[in-house]
This record gives structure tokens, sequence and C-alpha cells, in this order.
């Protein structure tokens, strides 16, 4: 559609008021009749792969000290760990895949500090100390007493289990740290086994050593499967979208653009301290779980509660509305791949960094070559959006974008810098393999990000 047609839609909401608002909009959204104009500073680059056809970047993660520090965290892809000389294996065979960087001047200079034999690991503050929570197989944590110049061996909090999570948020309150990890329940590998999936809030008190298993609580676990089971079904909705299995006919692995079974991951922790809120907790114990939602469509979420009890257990469970009716999915731009959400106590806004789809409705035989998986695997703009209600979301604007769908900007972490918003992305250039396995980790910084709010 033309800027001019965009601008004459506008333009005949007089009637209904807001136009100043709109046209506000529609220029940060289209400026130049060439696209979007984009709303962060040039990325810096954190990290690129020596080897892009063997090694890619995975997992970025960051957190920022009181001091300014941002400790920033990503992993060797699967199998990338053999290409890079000198990894260490620890006696059964787990490579030391994680590493942790720090900078001082905002992700200008980076100096790795750390590697450790995790992945999917999260950066993350408690009381005086820095730590790094993953997993291999089993989760695993390691810890800093000096802001992330040296690291400690890794800890391991379980034994003989199936683990997953992508670096989410964090969650600071009652004196506690809470952030949600995920187990596999499910001992299946035929598929993407998200339906496998039970997100599990872990608590514990912020001055603890959080090394030790003793120091956590951990929640009730309730698979995806399980939550369908006890909201009755999932219906009306049209998930999955396609059949499971290959949905090109005569071709098989990676062409066959295979559809997995409906389920759930990457889960982010989200309260509401509106009183005003459907969802407000006034005793601020229950927190809501928006997780990505693997369905074959595009912009919806999972959602579920996690309730804490007086005596400090915390018990998973599905969300009902107001109706009564219970509620599995939820609206959210780009919940469909990886994103994340942060809360910002000065506007008293959600802000939230995802990717943006432009045709998940293309048949699968007709998507480019380029094009990553299914026709909602679309991970090359990364887009940033604001909410007072985790419902309805504000577009504010484009945080960067390529030309080329192999070239990704995808699972994004993000965090607060002042007046500012930093955001690490698992992203590619012309060298990259794939969308889904790129080269580079960028930091994206979005300015007086406040100052989008309209």
């Amino acid at each position: 559609m033309k800027l001019v047609l965009q601008r004459d839609l506008v333009f005949g909401m007089a009637a209904y008021g807001g136009v100043a608002a709109c046209l506000i909009c529609v220029e940060a959204a289209f400026g130049a009749s060439k696209g979007p104009r984009l709303i962060a500073a040039k990325p810096l680059v954190i990290w690129r792969s020596p080897n892009p056809k063997e090694v890619s970047p995975r997992s970025p993660g960051i957190c920022r000290l009181v001091d300014g520090r941002l400790v920033l965290t990503m992993e060797y892809s699967l199998g990338g760990s053999r290409f890079m000389p000198g990894t260490r294996r620890t006696p059964d065979g787990k490579y030391y895949r994680g590493l942790a960087f720090v900078s001082d001047d905002g992700g200008r200079t980076v100096r790795q500090t750390g590697q450790y034999p995790l992945w999917q690991g999260r950066p993350f503050t408690a009381g005086d100390r820095l730590y790094v929570l993953g997993h291999y197989e089993d989760l695993g944590i390691v810890c800093s007493k000096d802001r992330g110049e040296t690291w400690s061996e890794v800890s391991w909090l379980t034994k003989g289990q199936d683990w997953h999570q992508a670096p989410c948020n964090v969650r600071y309150a009652h004196g506690r740290v809470y952030l949600v990890m995920e187990r596999h329940t499910i001992p299946l590998r035929q598929y993407w086994p998200v339906f496998s999936i039970a997100p599990v809030v872990m608590s514990a008190k912020v001055d603890a050593d959080l090394t030790k298993r003793a120091s956590w609580t951990f929640s009730s676990e309730v698979s995806f499967v399980q939550m369908v089971d006890e909201v009755g079904g999932v219906s009306g909705i049209g998930s999955p979208f396609y059949t499971i299995g290959p949905t090109i006919k005569g071709k098989t692995g990676m062409a066959a653009r295979p559809m997995s079974p409906a389920g759930w991951l990457e889960t982010h922790i989200v309260t509401f301290p509106d009183p005003k809120h459907q969802w407000h907790d006034p005793e601020d114990r229950t927190m809501y779980l928006y997780s990505r939602a693997h369905t074959g469509m595009t912009n919806l979420a999972c959602v579920s509660k996690a309730v804490e009890g007086k005596d400090g257990s915390i018990t998973v469970q599905p969300v009902t509305a107001p109706s009564g009716k219970p509620m599995l999915y939820i609206p959210l731009p780009g919940g469909h791949l990886k994103f994340h959400i942060v809360y910002d106590a000065a506007t008293k806004l959600h802000w939230l960094v995802s990717n943006q789809s432009t045709d998940s409705m293309t048949r699968p035989e007709l998507l480019p070559e380029n094009r990553y998986w299914l026709p909602d695997n679309e991970r090359h703009r990364l887009v940033l959006h604001f909410s007072k209600n985790c419902i309805d979301w504000c577009y504010a604007g484009m945080i960067d974008k390529t030309d080329d769908a192999r070239q990704s900007r995808n699972y994004p972490a993000m965090v607060i810098d002042g007046d500012d918003l930093l955001v690490l992305s698992r992203s590619g250039d012309e060298l990259s393999k794939n969308a889904h396995d790129g080269n580079l980790l960028l930091l994206h910084r979005v300015p007086k990000f406040r100052d989008l709010v309209y």
C-alpha cells in the first residue's frame, strides 16, 4: 500500500479523533517511501564467527550491572565447538560451549572473560554476585564475584534431566529473584519436542548462594500437552496450522519444511502492577508466563500463570478469562518466534522486541530458497512495541532489518541502559549459513526509547 493511501486513511479518521497521534505513528512507521525509519543506531558487532558454515552464535544474553558494565553471553552452535581450536571438554564429554564477555563502554569494545560447559545461558545479578544459569541437558550455573572478570566452574542443580530455555527476563520482588527454565517431560525426539516442555518458575533469595540447589524453589510442572488437556483442548484457532510432518510432497529433510506438533517455549514472567488490570494481583504473588507459541501461525503467544503460596511454593496453572473460559493463546506481535519483554517502571509500560512477519500465508512450496523452514519463520525484521497491559501493543519502530531473509536479526535479548534500550541479537550477513544459523552477534542501541511513546 502506498504511503499516500496510508495518509488518506489517517485523515479519514478525523471524525474519530486522534489524528495527530496517528500521523506521528504513520510517519514513524513509514518515514520515506522506501520503507520504515530505523529507530536504532548502527549495530555493533560483538562476535563474528571465524567459520560461518560450521559455527554460529546462539542464545544472546545481556545483563547490565549497577555501574553500567555490560555482561554479554552466547554459546557456540551445537557441533560448532569442535571447530573452535582450544575448546575444553568436561570428563564426560561436554564442550565448554558458553562464552561470557564484558564491556565498559556500551559495547564498543568487549573482552571475553569466561567459558563454561553450558548453553542457553542467562546472565543476571543477585545480591553482590553475578550468575549465568543455563543447561547441558541438566541445569547448571556459574558465578562471578568480581563483576564478570573471573568465573567459577559449573555447579549442577539437577541430575539425569533434560532442560531447555533461551535467555529470557528476570524478575526481582520480595527480596527474591524469579525466572523460568523449561524441562522436557516426554523423552521423544521424533519431532521438535516443544509439546513436551514444562515451564518451571525458579525462585531464590537474592542474597543466597545460588550455586547450591538448596537455595532454589522449583515450581510445579505442567507440559504443553498436559495444559491442553487441563483446559479441555484447543479449538477454533487453527492450531496446528499445517498437518504434522513434511508440508512439501516428494521431498525429505529440511527441504520438506516439516511441521512439528504444537507447543510452547522460551517463557517470560509478566506481572501487572496496574490495579485496573484484569490480572492484577494486589498481593503480587501471581506471575503470568508468556511463552513463544509454536503453531505454524504468527503473532500468537501462549499464556499460563504461576501462583506463589504463603509457604513459598509455586504452582503453575491455566489462565481463565473473566467469563471463566480457559485461555491458552493470546495476541502478541512476533509471539511465534523468540521475543523479549521488559517492564519499565518510569513509563509503566511493558516493552517488547520481536520479529515482524510479512508473508506467513505464502504456500510453503512457493517460498524462496533463502527462507528458513515454514512461512512463520521470517527472521530478518526486528521491531519494538510497547503496551500498558501486555495484550494491546503499540508499534514503536523498526530496530533493524535486512532485505535478504537469510541475513537474520532474531533471538533478541533486551536490557534498559539509562535512557536507552540495548538489544542483543543473533544475526547474520552475506556469509551466514541460513536465517537460523547466522554468523554475527549484534548489539543494537535504541536511544531515548521513552520518547517513542505516543
